[in-house]
């Protein structure tokens, strides 16, 4: 999805209907590739962390994301 953003053939709006997440998502998707593309190329030990603890750091974000979600949901359905 990330590499579909970036191409610009179709709207961010298109592209988060089509999968089924919140556009933000596609720009946070976006932004992580353009920000770990270079280490790609790079070898060694010190690439493959960075992108191993920015990965971690975007998933944690992800799942306390997921969990304000789930709470306010729960709570909404409690009433």
């Amino acid at each position: 999805m990330a590499l579909a953003a970036i191409k610009g053939d179709r709207t961010v709006a298109e592209l988060a209907s089509q999968v089924g997440v919140h556009p933000n998502q596609i720009y946070n998707w976006k932004k992580h590739l353009l920000d770990g593309a270079a280490s790609v190329f790079e070898g060694g030990p010190v690439a493959e962390g960075t992108a191993s603890e920015a990965q971690v750091a975007v998933l944690y974000r992800q799942i306390g994301q997921l969990k304000v979600e789930n709470d306010f949901l729960a709570r909404r359905l409690g009433k």
